[in-house]
């Protein structure tokens, strides 16, 4: 009997809620039920006072009695005060804050499922890419073969804007008995298809007319998968193309040509944080070099 505590009635947070809502609300109508008789009482005193008194009865403010105005505006005082109790309360109450609150949380849920479509798209894209990349590791040694300026200029008006008899070379001895990628404008350059190499050509024209054996694909992934047989195919260039093939290759075979050229087409920048130079072979200026140059590879970090 001494042991046993007192239960407390539980009420929830809704109730709660409710309860001080009825609350407030009878609190506002008993004020204003007040506001009421002040009204009444303080008019009958001004009617009174000025009528029957006669105070203020000089007074006049726009050719009118005083007290007219003082009950003027204590009727606007009484007819804001209904106002704020029904007409604001009904309008712009608890009802119509949670009505605008559901809104605006229905608009930044629509704006959260936007960005969730997005990023799943971008997610499947980078997911696409990585598996794509990763086969490409495991099936080749995609290559990047390319000879480039100071200033990365590598052609003008799709031919070569020097002549190194060595790098000419190089190139022979690395691409040899290879496929060779490239697009349509550096096939174009050649006076015809170089032997003992497999050509595979990158170009969004239909029905491009090309001699036999010559492999015709439309993308830089279609031309890959065209030389998967290969333990080494080389990517030989345009611009364009060596730009899509950089996120791609394993390796960069550069002649770089240690002097500036007006061009109107350019290798990408090597970025140091991707790419270590494993090889530098320096050749001097001489009768059959107008320029010099070096022999660099990169591979992927």
């Amino acid at each position: 009997m001494f042991g046993k505590k007192k239960t407390k009635p539980q009420i929830d947070k809704d109730q709660l809620e409710l309860i001080e809502n009825a609350q407030k609300r009878i609190k506002q109508k008993k004020r204003l039920y007040i506001h009421f008789i002040i009204f009444l009482i303080g008019a009958v005193f001004l009617i009174i006072a000025n009528t029957a008194l006669g105070i203020g009865k000089d007074i006049t403010f726009f050719g009118k009695e005083w007290f007219l105005f003082a009950i003027l505006i204590w009727l606007f005082l009484l007819i804001y005060h209904i106002f704020s109790v029904f007409i604001i309360h009904k309008f712009m109450g608890k009802n119509w804050e949670k009505a605008q609150l559901d809104k605006l949380i229905n608009k930044q849920q629509e704006r959260i499922n936007k960005l969730k479509q997005g990023l799943i798209k971008e997610e499947a894209l980078v997911a696409q890419s990585e598996v794509y990349k990763k086969t490409i590791t495991n099936n080749a040694n995609l290559t990047i073969i390319v000879a480039a300026a100071e200033n990365n200029a590598i052609g003008k008006g799709n031919q070569l804007i020097w002549h190194l008899s060595d790098d000419l070379k190089r190139f022979k001895a690395l691409t040899n008995g290879h496929y060779i990628i490239m697009g349509r404008k550096t096939f174009e350059s050649f006076p015809k298809p170089l032997p003992n190499r497999t050509h595979v050509v990158i170009t969004r024209q239909k029905n491009y007319n090309a001699p036999n054996g010559v492999i015709i694909v439309n993308n830089l992934e279609d031309a890959i998968d065209a030389a998967k047989t290969d333990s080494q195919p080389f990517i030989i260039g345009g611009g364009e193309i060596y730009k899509q093939a950089m996120t791609l290759a394993d390796k960069i075979e550069l002649t770089r040509v240690h002097h500036s050229f007006e061009a109107d087409t350019f290798f990408p920048e090597i970025d140091d944080a991707i790419w270590k130079e494993t090889e530098n072979i320096f050749h001097k200026k001489d009768k059959n070099h107008d320029y010099e140059f070096s022999f660099i590879t990169y591979e992927r970090k």
